[in-house]
């Protein structure tokens, strides 16, 4: 805890370097946990990937950096100044509208992501940038914050505004950012963690798990979302789930749900 009397740079500074660290720690931890499920669940699937699993944690520790340092800013901002709509006090929003927060958070970052995702697979921008997160081929349970600067950015900035913007209890907030560290990496690690009468279902037709996101590594052109398959069904770019990873799971064969 800094003095009530420092100054703003170097409180700022460390609220950033603070807040990077917890990102790369969060990223380390849950990526390691994956991997370890992997290796027992999937055993070999990585094998002869260390090279590709450094670089991937390189990229990602870069990431994190580019992530934490503005929601380090903001945090000190709505602990110090009452910059943001975050909140502490759960009386503060009425009941039913910590669950409306969690999936309006949710739905906005799709948004964000499904159309940055797509811009980033112009040839132009992929060569610049996305191509570092196609290196990894096929993705690991490290590949998640696997990105290039730029492309860090466009999903860096995404809950900072939103928290100026849109009213939220810091739990609910930790939850979204929960969701999206464990979908990150789920969606990446080559296999799939979710049950089948999950992935199957009504509602799994909508939510995206590893054997919709492993396609779109797979052929590029398609699956784009990050959480919800709304905009790539709207779209006309949802290519449904990859015939690898619903085989190895023990699914119907040729399912396109």
């Amino acid at each position: 805890m800094l003095p009530a009397d420092t100054p703003v740079p170097l409180a700022l500074l460390t609220a950033a370097l603070s807040v990077t660290l917890i990102v790369a720690l969060r990223y380390v931890v849950a990526s390691w946990l994956f991997a370890w499920a992997t290796a027992r669940v999937r055993p070999g699937l990585y094998a002869g990937k260390a090279a590709q699993i450094r670089r991937e944690i390189g990229w990602s520790l870069l990431s994190a950096a580019i992530y934490g340092a503005p929601a380090g800013i903001v945090l000190w901002g709505w602990q110090h100044r009452g910059w943001t709509q975050i909140t502490a006090d759960a009386a503060a929003l009425p009941l039913w509208y910590h669950p409306v927060s969690l999936l309006l958070y949710l739905f906005v970052q799709d948004t964000c992501f499904y159309w940055s995702h797509r811009w980033m697979h112009k040839p132009k921008w992929f060569r610049i940038a996305h191509a570092v997160h196609h290196q990894s081929r096929p993705p690991t349970a490290w590949t998640a914050m696997s990105f290039h600067p730029i492309e860090a950015l466009t999903g860096a900035v995404v809950i900072p505004v939103l928290v100026f913007l849109v009213p939220i209890h810091i739990a609910t907030l930790a939850m979204v950012l929960t969701i999206a560290t464990v979908m990150g990496v789920t969606n990446h690690m080559g296999w799939e963690s979710f049950p089948r009468w999950l992935v199957h279902s009504a509602l799994g037709n909508w939510l995206i798990t590893a054997s919709h996101h492993e396609r779109h590594h797979e052929e590029y052109r398609c699956n784009y979302g990050l959480y919800f398959r709304v905009w790539d069904r709207l779209c006309g770019t949802d290519k449904g789930l990859s015939r690898r990873i619903v085989a190895e799971a023990g699914h119907a064969p040729g399912v396109r749900a």
